[in-house]
């Protein structure tokens, strides 16, 4: 369950917590810890620098960046989002060249990688392969308690960024570029509080003692 997002500094702190869970499920914490940011950046989803280009004293860090635009998706779509981008880096730090065509195809060997951490690819054309969120995603989400960040920019993007910052076709995208969510949301209507269901469910706020209500 969780409260509306009201601030920026809280969305990137769900996103930070969030990375360092998928790090320790899905690549046993072998990433580096880059610079999570939110960019406005109509028609993708997000992107993985090529390099470490953010400086800290000490030493430097790769930028991930998720598109504010897509911020407030569907949880299930914000995972697949950022555990694209991990897997790009994970290929990075591997010396796995992932991508080919002046970084913009994602070919046999980011499907290779992107299946041994159990995502869904599917064909995408001109751009290789792409992931698309699977029942495995939205199990997982409900398992750590996690919804949506709500709070993003209202333009709807149709295309990903992929490794070298190039498009890559979204696939299996309702019109606009947003996938429908494969589970359902509930809301208090008396303090916003929200939790995810793959079912129809009738439970109460344990805060406010209210029927949860169903929204879209």
């Amino acid at each position: 369950m969780s409260k509306p997002f009201t601030k920026m500094s809280r969305a990137i702190s769900s996103l930070e917590h969030i990375y360092n869970n998928l790090n320790t499920d899905f690549f046993d914490g072998e990433l580096p810890t880059p610079i999570l940011t939110v960019q406005s950046k109509p028609g993708t989803m997000g992107h993985c620098s090529v390099a470490k280009v953010w400086k800290r004293k000490e030493d430097s860090a790769y930028e991930l960046n998720i598109a504010a635009e897509v911020l407030n998706y569907p949880i299930e779509e914000t995972l697949d989002t950022l555990l694209h981008e991990m897997l790009h880096l994970y290929c990075r730090e591997n010396g796995i060249k992932e991508v080919s065509r002046g970084g913009k195809y994602h070919n046999r060997r980011f499907k290779a990688q992107a299946e041994k951490i159990g995502l869904t690819c599917v064909p995408c054309g001109a751009y290789g392969w792409n992931t698309t969120p699977g029942d495995n995603l939205v199990e997982y989400a409900l398992e750590k308690g996690w919804s949506e960040i709500t709070l993003g920019r209202s333009t709807f993007p149709q295309i990903r960024t992929g490794a070298a910052g190039t498009p890559q076709a979204g696939a299996g995208s309702a019109p606009g570029g947003k996938r429908p969510s494969s589970t359902r949301k509930l809301v208090c209507p008396c303090c916003g509080l929200s939790v995810r269901a793959t079912k129809t469910v009738n439970i109460l706020c344990g805060d406010c003692m209210k029927k949860m209500e169903e929204v879209g």
